[in-house]
């Protein structure tokens, strides 16, 4: 079905995309419907005759590391509490060493690590690219001339559109509409990376957070309560938010932490002025807001009210932005995971009272690090930020004072600190390896780098297996690494580096490294009436999805998969066979 789609994708200047999808869904889904429940409302009949949920729900808590999941844990009396009280598996992994948005979403819905999905950052750089921006945003579409996520001009702004193009791999949900063509496959979230990661190519509907309004792909389909529903939150928004009271296990952490200046963070209580749309996102109102969306695309849209399975991706992203902009352990993140607490919650009891059959998976797509200031108080004196010439522009000042060199233009490229690092093309092949060798040469003595690999090495090895908890930081980055968009060497910095010179205003700590605190989330099975475990050894998130398809009842081959089948039957009984 993704060759297919890319294949006619092709065609779309003779036929226009967006009605071909829409002729297709509404077509496969009537015959669907007729064949399986002769025209009937499957709210007529039983909802567990199959054995199978009639709505997955997957849930995706941007930067919701495993730290946070213990810490808070104790103190959930909503929806994570009943999400804890199915099967909890505490020791979730993204494996991978780029513990980022982009990579950690591919890993859920798809069953492989970001290596095979091809998504192995949130940016990745193509010297091969005709235009000056060389960098690639995972979302981006390249279909559309001139855009990129860094290069988005008035001009282009109406065109621009993200996708899921660069996903090499077909996801849960695509999958399931070849078996199921009635099956629906939608996608809500405040990041666009996250909602078409876990989606896929080509959702039934998909909606994220586009600065004034939850918006879709240009050739999306609309949900007839999204205008409204933008109308009343831009409101909502024009309005000012009176401060959160601090829950009173909250109090201990509500003190101020310096930064700087006159900055500091650790008191902040989510008030908002008149029209503070602008820090909406690093707030809990954003993460209700997302749920209220996807309530009514369940009610209006009759998710889970037929016979066959439909699927739900949920990418809830104020816990991240929180986690950048004030750090993990003060009393903001207190506070954002209480709200996240109430509010899914509130959401499931909706799903109750409209009767659904739905099973709900709860993880994360990398955890976070709290940032040095706080750290350096509570017992981890090695915290750090990086130094300001540990990047890409450090290593060009080293050989632009090369009169040979210089002659060349930019000769290292990458998109942060961390992470890959390519060699510019135009010099000779000789020089490029001499270009090469030297700069990793350079990294590699650097006090708060931890490790240099080079990417031909990497491309040479097989995905790590065996216990992930176990994987060294080489097998770490292969399980990132692919050979087409991956660097010319890899740069893993040292425990507790935070990859931001300086704090900002929104950017004071941030996650991306190999080390377990970003690796390490929480994966959460329930469904009403499942039998309650806890399993603490490790599991992946690439994990979920071919625990999803056994029960759904979708076979996928194994060697499609970097995952495999858990079984969270909790019984005798096994959903893995």
């Amino acid at each position: 079905m993704l060759l297919l789609y890319r294949r006619l994708s092709c065609h779309s200047r003779f036929i226009p995309w967006g009605l071909f999808v829409r002729v297709i869904k509404y077509v496969t889904s009537f015959i669907a419907f007729i064949a399986i429940s002769g025209a009937a409302n499957a709210e007529h009949h039983s909802q567990t005759q199959s054995g199978k949920p009639k709505l997955v729900i997957a849930i995706s808590v941007d930067q919701f590391s495993s730290d946070l999941f213990s810490e808070y844990r104790s103190s959930f009396t909503g929806g994570l509490k009943r999400l804890a009280s199915g099967a909890v598996f505490p020791s979730g992994y993204q494996g991978h060493a780029a513990t980022e948005t982009c990579p950690g979403h591919a890993t859920i819905m798809t069953g492989v690590h970001p290596g095979r999905a091809g998504i192995i950052a949130n940016n990745w750089i193509d010297l091969g690219v005709k235009r000056e921006d060389k960098t690639i945003y995972c979302a981006e579409d390249p279909r559309i001339e001139g855009t990129s996520f860094g290069s988005i001009t008035a001009a282009t702004q109406g065109d621009y559109v993200a996708s899921a193009w660069h996903l090499l791999v077909p996801t849960l949900g695509e999958r399931l509409k070849t078996l199921s063509p009635g099956s629906r496959n939608m996608a809500v979230s405040g990041k666009d990376r996250a909602a078409l990661m876990m989606g896929g190519n080509a959702p039934d509907m998909i909606f994220w957070w586009k600065g004034e309004g939850f918006k879709t792909k240009k050739d999306g389909l609309m949900l007839p309560a999204l205008p409204k529903f933008n109308t009343e939150l831009k409101a909502m928004l024009a309005k000012p938010r009176a401060p959160i009271a601090v829950p009173a296990h909250c109090e201990a952490r509500n003190r101020a932490i310096p930064l700087g200046g006159d900055s500091a963070v650790g008191t902040y209580q989510f008030q908002r002025p008149k029209n503070g749309a602008s820090i909406f996102r690093a707030s809990p109102d954003f993460d209700a807001a997302v749920l209220a969306l996807a309530e009514k695309m369940v009610k209006n849209e009759r998710l889970g009210a037929f016979e066959f399975t439909d699927i739900l991706n949920i990418g809830l992203s104020a816990t991240d932005y929180v986690g950048h902009a004030f750090g993990t352990g003060g009393v903001e993140m207190c506070i954002n995971l209480s709200e996240l607490d109430r509010n899914l919650g509130s959401f499931f009891d909706k799903l109750d009272e409209m009767g659904r059959d739905y099973m709900v998976v709860l993880t994360a797509d990398h955890g976070g690090h709290d940032l040095p200031e706080r750290l350096k108080q509570q017992g981890v004196p090695e915290a750090q930020r990086i130094d300001d010439d540990v990047n890409a522009d450090g290593l060009n000042e080293v050989f632009y004072e090369n009169d040979e060199l210089r002659k060349y233009g930019q000769i290292i490229y990458a998109d942060s600190p961390f992470g890959d690092y390519y060699v510019s093309q135009a010099l000779p092949a000789p020089l490029r390896a001499e270009v090469k060798a030297e700069a990793m040469a350079i990294m590699a003595r650097n006090r708060q780098v931890e490790l240099v690999l080079d990417g031909a090495d990497l491309a040479k090895m097989p995905m790590p297996s065996g216990p992930v908890e176990e994987w060294s930081l080489t097998e770490r980055a292969r399980a990132s690494f692919h050979p087409d968009r991956s660097g010319d060497f890899i740069v893993l910095l040292k425990k507790g580096v935070t990859p931001i010179d300086r704090p900002m205003r929104g950017y004071v700590s941030t996650h991306g490294s190999p080390w377990d605190y970003d690796r390490r989330v929480p994966i959460l099975f329930w469904r009403k009436g499942m039998t309650h475990f806890e399993q603490p050894l490790s599991v992946q998130t690439v994990d979920i999805a071919p625990t999803l398809a056994s029960i759904i009842g979708l076979d996928i081959p194994d060697d499609e998969l970097d995952g495999r089948c858990l079984d969270i039957d909790g019984g005798p009984g096994d959903n893995c066979r």
